[in-house]
């Protein structure tokens, strides 16, 4: 995919703020980083979804996507090695047995998942801390209790399971100590599917 200069500088704009924030840019912050206008960066993503690098629902904020050889940075090592099992239950002979995992392959969705590092322990009581990476799976529909990314209408994004319920959307923590947010609808930018957790 053969992208100008200025093209691929956005690129690299949205895959960073995607994996800071958990979702895309406004138009708005994009022309903001640039110091252009949102007319000229409008334009921008015009080309870029015609070249296929990105695409938009338009009418919807933060809805850009990057396609899935993008939304990775270039050389990005997605393999690592599998070694062999280990048990968890009865000991067993530890075998070493050299194999690998594409990690891309064990997560390959239809539009790739994205990892975000999660702050805070609305969730410990699923087994997902403050520190833990956590897959998602885009997505922008939800069934009643799975775990979300949610864009609240203030902009803000959280993590939580996500019900509907009488006309509204409760986002429950997995906390005792914490409460629900109850909103009258929210923006579902994925689906957690697995967590890592570095020791």
């Amino acid at each position: 995919m053969k992208l100008t200069p200025k093209q691929l500088r956005i690129v690299e704009f949205v895959r960073g703020y995607d994996r800071e924030h958990g979702f895309a840019p406004t138009l708005e912050e994009i022309a903001s980083q640039f110091g252009v206008s949102k007319v000229t960066i409008h334009e921008h993503m015009k080309a870029l979804e015609r070249k296929g690098a990105v695409r938009r629902v338009y009418h919807k904020a933060r809805s850009i996507e990057l396609a899935p050889e993008l939304a990775r940075d270039p050389g990005e090592e997605t393999m690592v090695p599998l070694v062999g099992s280990i048990a968890a239950g009865q000991p067993i002979e530890a075998i070493e047995t050299p194999d690998s995992i594409d990690l891309a392959d064990m997560f390959r969705l239809k539009d790739g998942p994205y990892v975000l590092r999660v702050r805070g322990e609305s969730m410990i009581e699923d087994n997902i801390c403050d520190g833990d990476l956590v897959i998602i799976d885009k997505r922008e529909t939800a069934q009643n209790g799975e775990t979300v990314v949610a864009v609240l209408p203030d902009g803000e994004a959280t993590l939580k399971r996500f019900y509907r319920e009488g006309g509204k959307v409760r986002l429950q923590p997995a906390n005792a100590s914490m409460s629900p947010i109850i909103v009258d609808d929210v923006q579902i930018q994925g689906i957690v599917i697995g967590v890592l957790r570095k020791y």
